[in-house]
This record gives structure tokens, sequence and C-alpha cells, in this order.
């Protein structure tokens, strides 16, 4: 039998300036999984830790960028074949200021704040690409537009 689990997730920090989305991307480190490969904010979610609460902490502990707004997205399904789990990342967007470097954690080894059309083009995982153009979609206007009361969590 196969399990479902709700435990992680994954932060597309972003900064909707007038000249186009801004997107910090994240290179993995070595010796960590999935060295060299470069993805969003990702996460574990931490007993007694809500999915918001774990998406501002790990925006947190792996830039040490200050999120201006959070808003919800939606959940992306992938399969953990090791432990036989298909994991549910729950997905939320960050506002974030680009001409602020990050500050990064021992997971990544660089951190970039690039266009939209590059992060496409450098995200290692196909549901990252997929999910940043919700993104972009989404928040383009500088907010959520008329879903803003849905999708907005602060």
């Amino acid at each position: 039998m196969v399990e479902l689990k709700v435990g992680v997730v994954d932060v597309f920090v972003v900064d909707p300036r007038p000249e186009g989305m801004m997107v910090l991307i994240l290179r993995r480190a070595a010796g960590v999984r999935c060295t060299g490969a470069w993805e969003v904010v990702h996460g574990s979610i931490e007993p007694g830790e809500s999915p918001v609460q774990a998406a501002a902490r790990e925006v947190a502990e792996e830039t040490g960028l200050q999120v201006a707004r959070l808003y919800s997205i939606g959940c992306t399904p992938f399969y953990l074949h090791r432990q036989a789990v298909v994991q549910l990342a729950v997905v939320f967007a960050a506002m974030a200021d680009s001409t602020v470097s990050p500050a990064l954690g021992n997971e990544h080894d660089a951190g970039e704040w690039v266009t939209l059309e590059e992060a496409l083009g450098r995200l290692a995982w196909p549901r990252s690409r997929a999910v940043l153009r919700d993104v972009e979609h989404l928040l383009k206007g500088g907010d959520a537009g008329p879903v803003e009361d849905v999708l907005r969590v602060f």
C-alpha cells in the first residue's frame, strides 16, 4: 500500500517588478540530495507546525529574506519511491525585495534573483516550472487581483 502524506512546502520567492517578475532560485550544495540542481525554497513541515508557519520558517532559514506577503498557490504531488509515499507539497508564493541578496543556509551554495524566463530554464523540476507559470498568472500585477481575498495568507 502507498501512503499519502502532506509533509512539505514549496515556496516561490518572487518580486513582481514593473519591468517583469524576478524569481529567487537556489542551487543545491555538494553533499545534499540533488547536488547542483536549481530549485525554489522547499522543506518539511515540522510536527505541530502549519504549512503557513513552515513556509515562513523555510524562507527565513534558507534565504534570510523578509516575506512582505504570502499567497497560497495550491498543492503538487510527487512520489518518493524509497518510502512508497505520495507526498503532497503545499505551495506558496512569497513576495520579497529582489534588491536584497539572500543569506544562504548550508543546503545551498548559490542563490540568484533571475527573470521569470531564466528561472523557467534553470529549475530542475517540471512541476516547479508549471507552478511558476501559475504564480506569474496570479501575481503578475503585484497582487492576486480579484482573488486576493482567497489567496493572500498575510
